[in-house]
Order: structure tokens, then sequence, then C-alpha cells
């Protein structure tokens, strides 16, 4: 049976009070009294619960990870679950908890923060994405408490920092290889703008065809939606225009998906009748053929960055720069067919 602080106050011959301001390191304790609590804690191996240690001093050990978005648009997303995996990795090796909420509006998934900072049962939070919308980030901000933002923050915060990648151009980048490649007629398939990274890589699709003197035809930039079932529906509604283009931006994974399993159904072959070049990720990519020329996003690095930074905070440990950058690579593939010039 585990020691319990009746028996640590037992063999350092004090009182049970004594040994509790000891665990909470509080003063008016002698040297010679506090000594022997410390020795008979270590020969005891004894280890306060975290239930004790939260109710008693600074706060659970725990940290608090939310999606900032409602459960439908996440769901059958890879990046959300391989995320959550890294996040808990990085806090199980620093013995916190992770806490994991959802909240069907804005205001409940602020009325639930606020309750449980207030309630000490969290030290710091991660949100795995972030929206152009950033009242939450304004109203959480007030708490003085760490957070760390998976995504663009796109004003300045006493309290928020943030890891992401470079969407803007690492999306210029991928078109810029279709342009190499010949292609003048160039679509895109993307998420909905109302989060900075959909928002970004549109942007950053937009500003490589001006620069190339490109036609920006909107007939070919179609909103996909967060779910595959939208993003296949959209990517149908391209495939039905009498005047197609030859090659296809896809912002994300299930972008990219979802026009693999339209070309498939609809009798296309990538790159003979259509090429491609998005964003994915490690395992969807492993099962794309041809494979996918894309820019594998890290999700597990994003993860580690940004919970082994919170950890950081937490210890009062503070960076120089509050807004952290993944680098990313270009996998060159066969999803593109060289167009003639």
């Amino acid at each position: 049976m585990k020691p319990t602080i009746y028996d640590i106050a037992k063999k350092a011959n004090v009182s049970k009070s004594t040994v509790s301001r000891v665990l909470n390191n509080q003063p008016n304790i002698s040297d010679k009294a506090k000594a022997s609590v410390l020795q008979a804690i270590k020969e005891l191996n004894y280890e306060p619960s975290k239930i004790a240690r939260g109710l008693s001093g600074n706060g659970f050990d725990a940290i608090l990870a939310l999606s900032h978005r409602t459960s439908h648009t996440t769901y059958g997303n890879p990046f959300f679950s391989d995320v959550i995996q890294s996040i808990s990795a990085v806090s199980e090796q620093n013995n916190f908890d992770l806490i994991l909420q959802t909240a069907k509006t804005p205001e409940e998934e602020l009325e639930k923060c606020a309750k449980k900072i207030q309630e000490k049962m969290i030290r710091g939070i991660i949100i795995l994405s972030s929206t152009m919308d950033e009242t939450l980030l304004f109203e959480l901000d007030q708490y003085n408490i760490p957070i760390v933002v998976i995504g663009k923050v796109g004003n300045d915060y006493t309290n928020i920092y943030s890891v992401d990648t470079d969407n803007f151009q690492d999306s210029y980048d991928l078109v810029e290889t279709l342009i190499k490649n010949g292609h003048r007629h160039i679509g895109c398939l993307h998420a909905p703008t109302e989060v900075y990274v959909s928002n970004d890589r549109l942007n950053g699709y937009r500003q490589c065809l001006f620069d190339h003197h490109l036609d920006i035809r909107n007939e070919w930039i179609i909103d996909g939606g967060f779910r595959l079932e939208d993003s296949m529906a959209a990517m149908n509604d391209l495939m039905k225009l009498r005047e197609r283009p030859t090659a296809i931006f896809s912002t994300d994974a299930l972008k990219s998906l979802s026009i693999y399993k339209v070309a498939e159904q609809s009798g296309k072959q990538i790159p003979d009748d259509l090429s491609i070049a998005g964003f994915s990720d490690p395992l969807l990519s492993s099962l794309f053929s041809p494979q996918l020329t894309r820019i594998d996003i890290p999700t597990n690095q994003l993860g580690i960055k940004a919970t082994e930074l919170l950890f950081q905070l937490i210890h009062h440990q503070y960076p120089e720069e509050k807004r952290i950058i993944l680098s990313t690579e270009i996998t060159l593939t066969d999803s593109i067919q060289q167009q003639e010039m």
C-alpha cells in the first residue's frame, strides 16, 4: 500500500499539518522539522497524488487541447487525430494529463475554458487550429495563462504563441511547380476560408497565377467544405464544366483524396487526363497511385513543437519569437504530366 502523509508524520515524529506545510512549501517551519519530513518522504518513497497537488498547490498538472472548430468540420480529418497523439506523448513525458474539449458554439467554448482556468484544472492551452475570427484568443489572453496555437495568429497577444508552416509560400511553390511543367489552366479545390490555413493557401495559389500572368478563373476555384463527401461533390461539379483545367491544386489531404477518388469514379487517369499537386499527410500519401506531387504537412512535428513550447511557457521560459515556422519540402512525383510550353 502506498504511504500517506500520516505515515510520513509518524516516521518524522511531527504533526500531519507540518507534513502538509512542507509538501506545499509553506513558511513557518523549522529547518529541523523540514529536514525530518524530507528524509521520511525519501525513505518511504512518497509521491503526492495529482488530485492532492491540484487542490493544495498551483493547480492540476494538466493541459487543455481544443480544436476551435465544431466536430462536424473535423470528422474524418487525419490532422486532428494525429496531432492529438503527438500532444499526448509530450504531455505524458512531462507527467501532465491532457484534457480534450469540444463545444457547440464559440460562446460555450469560452465558458468552458474560463471555468477550467478559474478552477485551476489546467495550466496551459493548445488550440489545434486558427480561425480568422480571433475573438476567442482575445478573451483567453486576459486570463494570463500560456497558450500555443497550431496555426497562424494574426494579432499580437501577451500570452499567446503559435507554431505553423508557411502556408502561403508552400502553396505558391506547389502551383509554380505545375506552371513549370507547362500548365496554364490550373484549378483549385480548397477548404472554407474562415480558417487561416485555407485562406493563406488560396491566396498563395492566386498570387502565383497573377505573378505568372495567368487567368484566375472563379469557376475553377471551388470550395470543397471540410468533409470528404462535400469535397467529392465539389470536385464532381468541377469535372462537369465544359471547359476544365488541365491541373488541380488541392489545399489539404482530404481535397487531394477527393480528387483521386472522383478521377477514378469518372474514368479519368492521373496524370494523363488530369494533373494534380497539393497538400497531404504521410499516411494518405502512401495510398495514392500514382504518388501525389505534394507537401506533406509535418503534423507530428507541429504537435511536438507546440507542446514543448507550452511546457516552456508553463515553466516561465519565454522565447524571443512568438511565432515559430516549421520548414517543409516538395515531393516531386508522376502526378503531373508535362505540357507543351
